[in-house]
């Protein structure tokens, strides 16, 4: 294989790498801001907080949440298929799309708080929030169609940049916005002898920083849009375009019928969550919990658990991304062969990483929640919940990355249909777990561990028969295990060692940490988990390779 050609095979891996990378960054950085948040507003807030996150998300996957995937893989197929003319009105189309379905949904939002957080979610107090986060979904629909655009065109830089900015822009509004409204609601409190309103209003506060920093990340992409405009003009004028130019009314029609199975297939995920929290508060309060018990029972849930196991996901979602649009450009040239490897590699790299991330939370669980949030009352429940749905990293990390996969391949339908047989299955679960035992909070997590292993069965086997495809074992499954259960055994050593001498979290906490990641990348290079030319796909490959080499590790 020729240099050119190994670069052209190995460069979605890289920019899947890219965006996983950023990914992380952003993941981190959001459980970063979340600490002094979770710190300002205790479990109650971050109950509202959640509740109103979760009926923005849903609204905006149902609006706009789509374009990003939609733009990518309409826009890959025109650049693959030498059509830059087509592939440039798809987004100019998509742009207005998504102001009308972005408005919409902003409405739709702001004036139907009050029946979304009375109703849907059964927390009133997270009306304010929901109406703060209103106009942040047109930012959003507007935003996304950029990152298709770019990702359609084969970088995954500006969406990596973007999210970053993005993200920071978030933390610093977000704990300055939270203390000030926070202390403002104390205010209120005070005057009319209630005990809500800090929390309403530090949660509102919280999602003031979504908005603008989606905003900041808005600008930054506007930027490189018309900067990028003269390169595509350039390309649209020398290219012979042979296909008649299609319509604005087949572009939208094109863009629904893209958009609809992935709204629907998305929108399974969410309503999940949704679902989660109403069914678990209608229960519990049936049980004659006090309902600010229960808010804090899923404030621990959604602010602490949640936010840990989300990190690693992001790496699948991230590499889902990479995927659709090569998969896209693959099938249209009948490669069977190399949407074969592709999909090979990508549940390789995901599970590379989302193995040691679940055994690093389950066995630092106690030291990891104890550095971020303190040793509080609820750190013993917090730690169990982690412990117990470590197991769901892996499980959506697979489910997240093969829905992306169905979707490459053009079977659009398939993960709805799953989501919606994991979703009856789970919900069943779920409501017999918490009539029958007293298992409480942890009978959410294990609801969705269910949830996310039915998808992964489901869409393993889909691809399997439409792809004839077989997933290589020893090397994604078995070596990552191994060499993640050594890591896991070093870390807990060297934890325990450290703390019993030195009597700091912080300092065994972050060696455990350290220590953990040099032993997992040593160990999986000796049990030969990972080859020259996989290591070449990784962004810097080339210098990971020299260093793996001068290190004798290969």
């Amino acid at each position: 294989m020729s240099t050119g050609n190994h670069k052209k095979k190995s460069n979605y891996i890289v920019q899947g790498g890219i965006l996983a990378a950023a990914s992380i960054l952003v993941r981190i950085i959001g459980m970063v801001y979340r600490i002094p948040v979770t710190r300002i507003l205790g479990p109650v807030g971050n109950s509202y907080y959640s509740a109103a996150y979760e009926v923005y998300s849903m609204v905006l996957l149902i609006s706009s949440f789509s374009l990003p995937l939609a733009v990518s893989k309409l826009v890959s197929a025109r650049m693959a298929a030498g059509q830059p003319k087509a592939a440039y009105k798809i987004f100019k189309c998509t742009l207005t799309f998504a102001l009308v379905s972005g408005g919409i949904g902003a409405l739709l939002i702001f004036f139907g708080a009050g029946f979304f957080s009375d109703v849907l979610v059964n927390t009133p107090e997270s009306k304010l929030a929901l109406q703060v986060l209103a106009p942040t979904i047109l930012v959003v629909a507007v935003m996304g169609c950029m990152r298709g655009y770019f990702q359609g065109l084969g970088t995954m830089v500006p969406t990596a940049v973007s999210q970053i900015v993005e993200q920071i822009i978030n933390a610093a509004v977000s704990i300055g916005a939270a203390y000030v409204l926070f202390h403002y609601g104390l205010k209120i409190d005070a005057v009319l002898g209630t005990k809500t309103a800090a929390y309403a209003y530090g949660a509102a506060g919280s999602t003031l920083g979504t908005g603008l920093g989606a905003l900041s990340g808005l600008l930054f992409l506007a930027f490189l849009v018309a900067a990028y405009r003269h390169v595509m003009r350039r390309k649209m004028a020398v290219s012979r375009e042979e296909r008649r130019e299609e319509s604005t009314a087949e572009i939208y029609y094109m863009l629904i019928l893209t958009i609809m199975p992935v709204i629907l297939s998305t929108a399974v995920y969410n309503l999940s969550g949704i679902i989660d929290q109403g069914i678990f508060k209608h229960l519990m309060a049936l049980k004659n919990y006090d309902s600010m018990g229960i808010d804090e029972l899923w404030g621990i849930y959604s602010g602490e658990y949640k936010l840990l196991t989300n990190v690693p996901i992001a790496v699948a979602s991230a590499m889902a991304s990479s995927t659709i649009p090569v998969l896209t450009r693959a099938r249209i040239a009948k490669d069977r062969k190399e949407m074969r490897r592709k999909t090979e590699n990508a549940i390789r790299f995901v599970m590379v990483i989302c193995i040691p991330c679940a055994v690093g939370l389950s066995v630092l669980a106690t030291p990891i929640l104890t550095l971020l949030f303190g040793a509080k009352d609820h750190l013993q429940l917090s730690a169990l919940l982690l412990q117990t749905g470590s197991l769901s990293v892996v499980l959506y990390g697979m489910s997240t990355l093969t829905n992306g996969i169905l979707q490459g391949m053009d079977k659009m339908r398939l993960p709805v249909i799953h989501a919606a047989i994991s979703l009856a299955l789970h919900v069943v679960l779920l409501v017999v777990l918490l009539m029958v035992t007293n298992l409480n909070i942890h009978t959410v997590v294990w609801a969705n561990i269910f949830f996310a292993f039915l998808m992964c069965i489901l869409n393993s086997r889909s691809i399997a028969k439409y792809m004839r495809y077989r997933q290589e074992f020893k090397r994604t499954f078995i070596v990552p295990i191994l060499a993640s259960g050594l890591m896991g055994l070093a870390a807990f050593g060297v934890y325990e060692g450290l703390y019993l001498m030195m009597k700091s979290n912080a300092v065994a906490t972050l060696a455990a940490c350290i220590c953990a990641v040099i032993v997992y990348a040593v160990a999986l290079l000796l049990l030969k988990g990972l080859r020259e030319e996989e290591i070449l796909g990784f962004p810097k490959g080339r210098t990971l390779l020299s260093i793996v080499k001068k290190l004798h590790l290969m």
